[in-house]
């Protein structure tokens, strides 16, 4: 890193140091190629809820297996999922019986994902 910014290692620790001390790195993650970790599908689901409930429904949908990422979000949906799965078949069981089970999802949406670029990557 530090040669990518043009500074020395020592002054490259400190900057990255302070930045986690003041909370503006909140942590380090792996990008994960999920098709060789078994997850070959991938979709956005959109989810409609009852007015109020984002914080029950949040805990539910965190629960879930293969969520990668939940927002609340503005607009037409509530709440939009990235999910990863085995398979289609995986895909269908979360969607159709996992999600719309939980009492305060009104509808969902599913978007296949054919294709992804990381933009993160080097």
């Amino acid at each position: 890193m530090a040669e990518r910014v043009h500074v020395s290692r020592a002054n490259a620790y400190a900057r990255i140091n302070r930045l986690i001390e003041d909370g503006v790195i909140r942590g380090f993650a792996a990008r994960v190629d999920h098709e060789r970790a078994g997850q070959s599908a991938s979709a956005y689901i959109t989810l409609r809820i009852v007015q109020n409930s984002w914080r029950r429904v949040r805990e539910q949908l965190s629960a879930l297996p293969g969520v990668a990422h939940m927002a609340l979000v503005g607009g037409d949906y509530d709440v939009l999922l990235l999910v990863h799965t085995a398979d289609n078949r995986e895909l269908r069981e979360l969607v159709l019986t996992r999600i719309q089970a939980i009492p305060e999802v009104l509808s969902t949406q599913t978007l296949l994902v054919f294709e992804e670029t990381d933009l993160t990557a080097d």
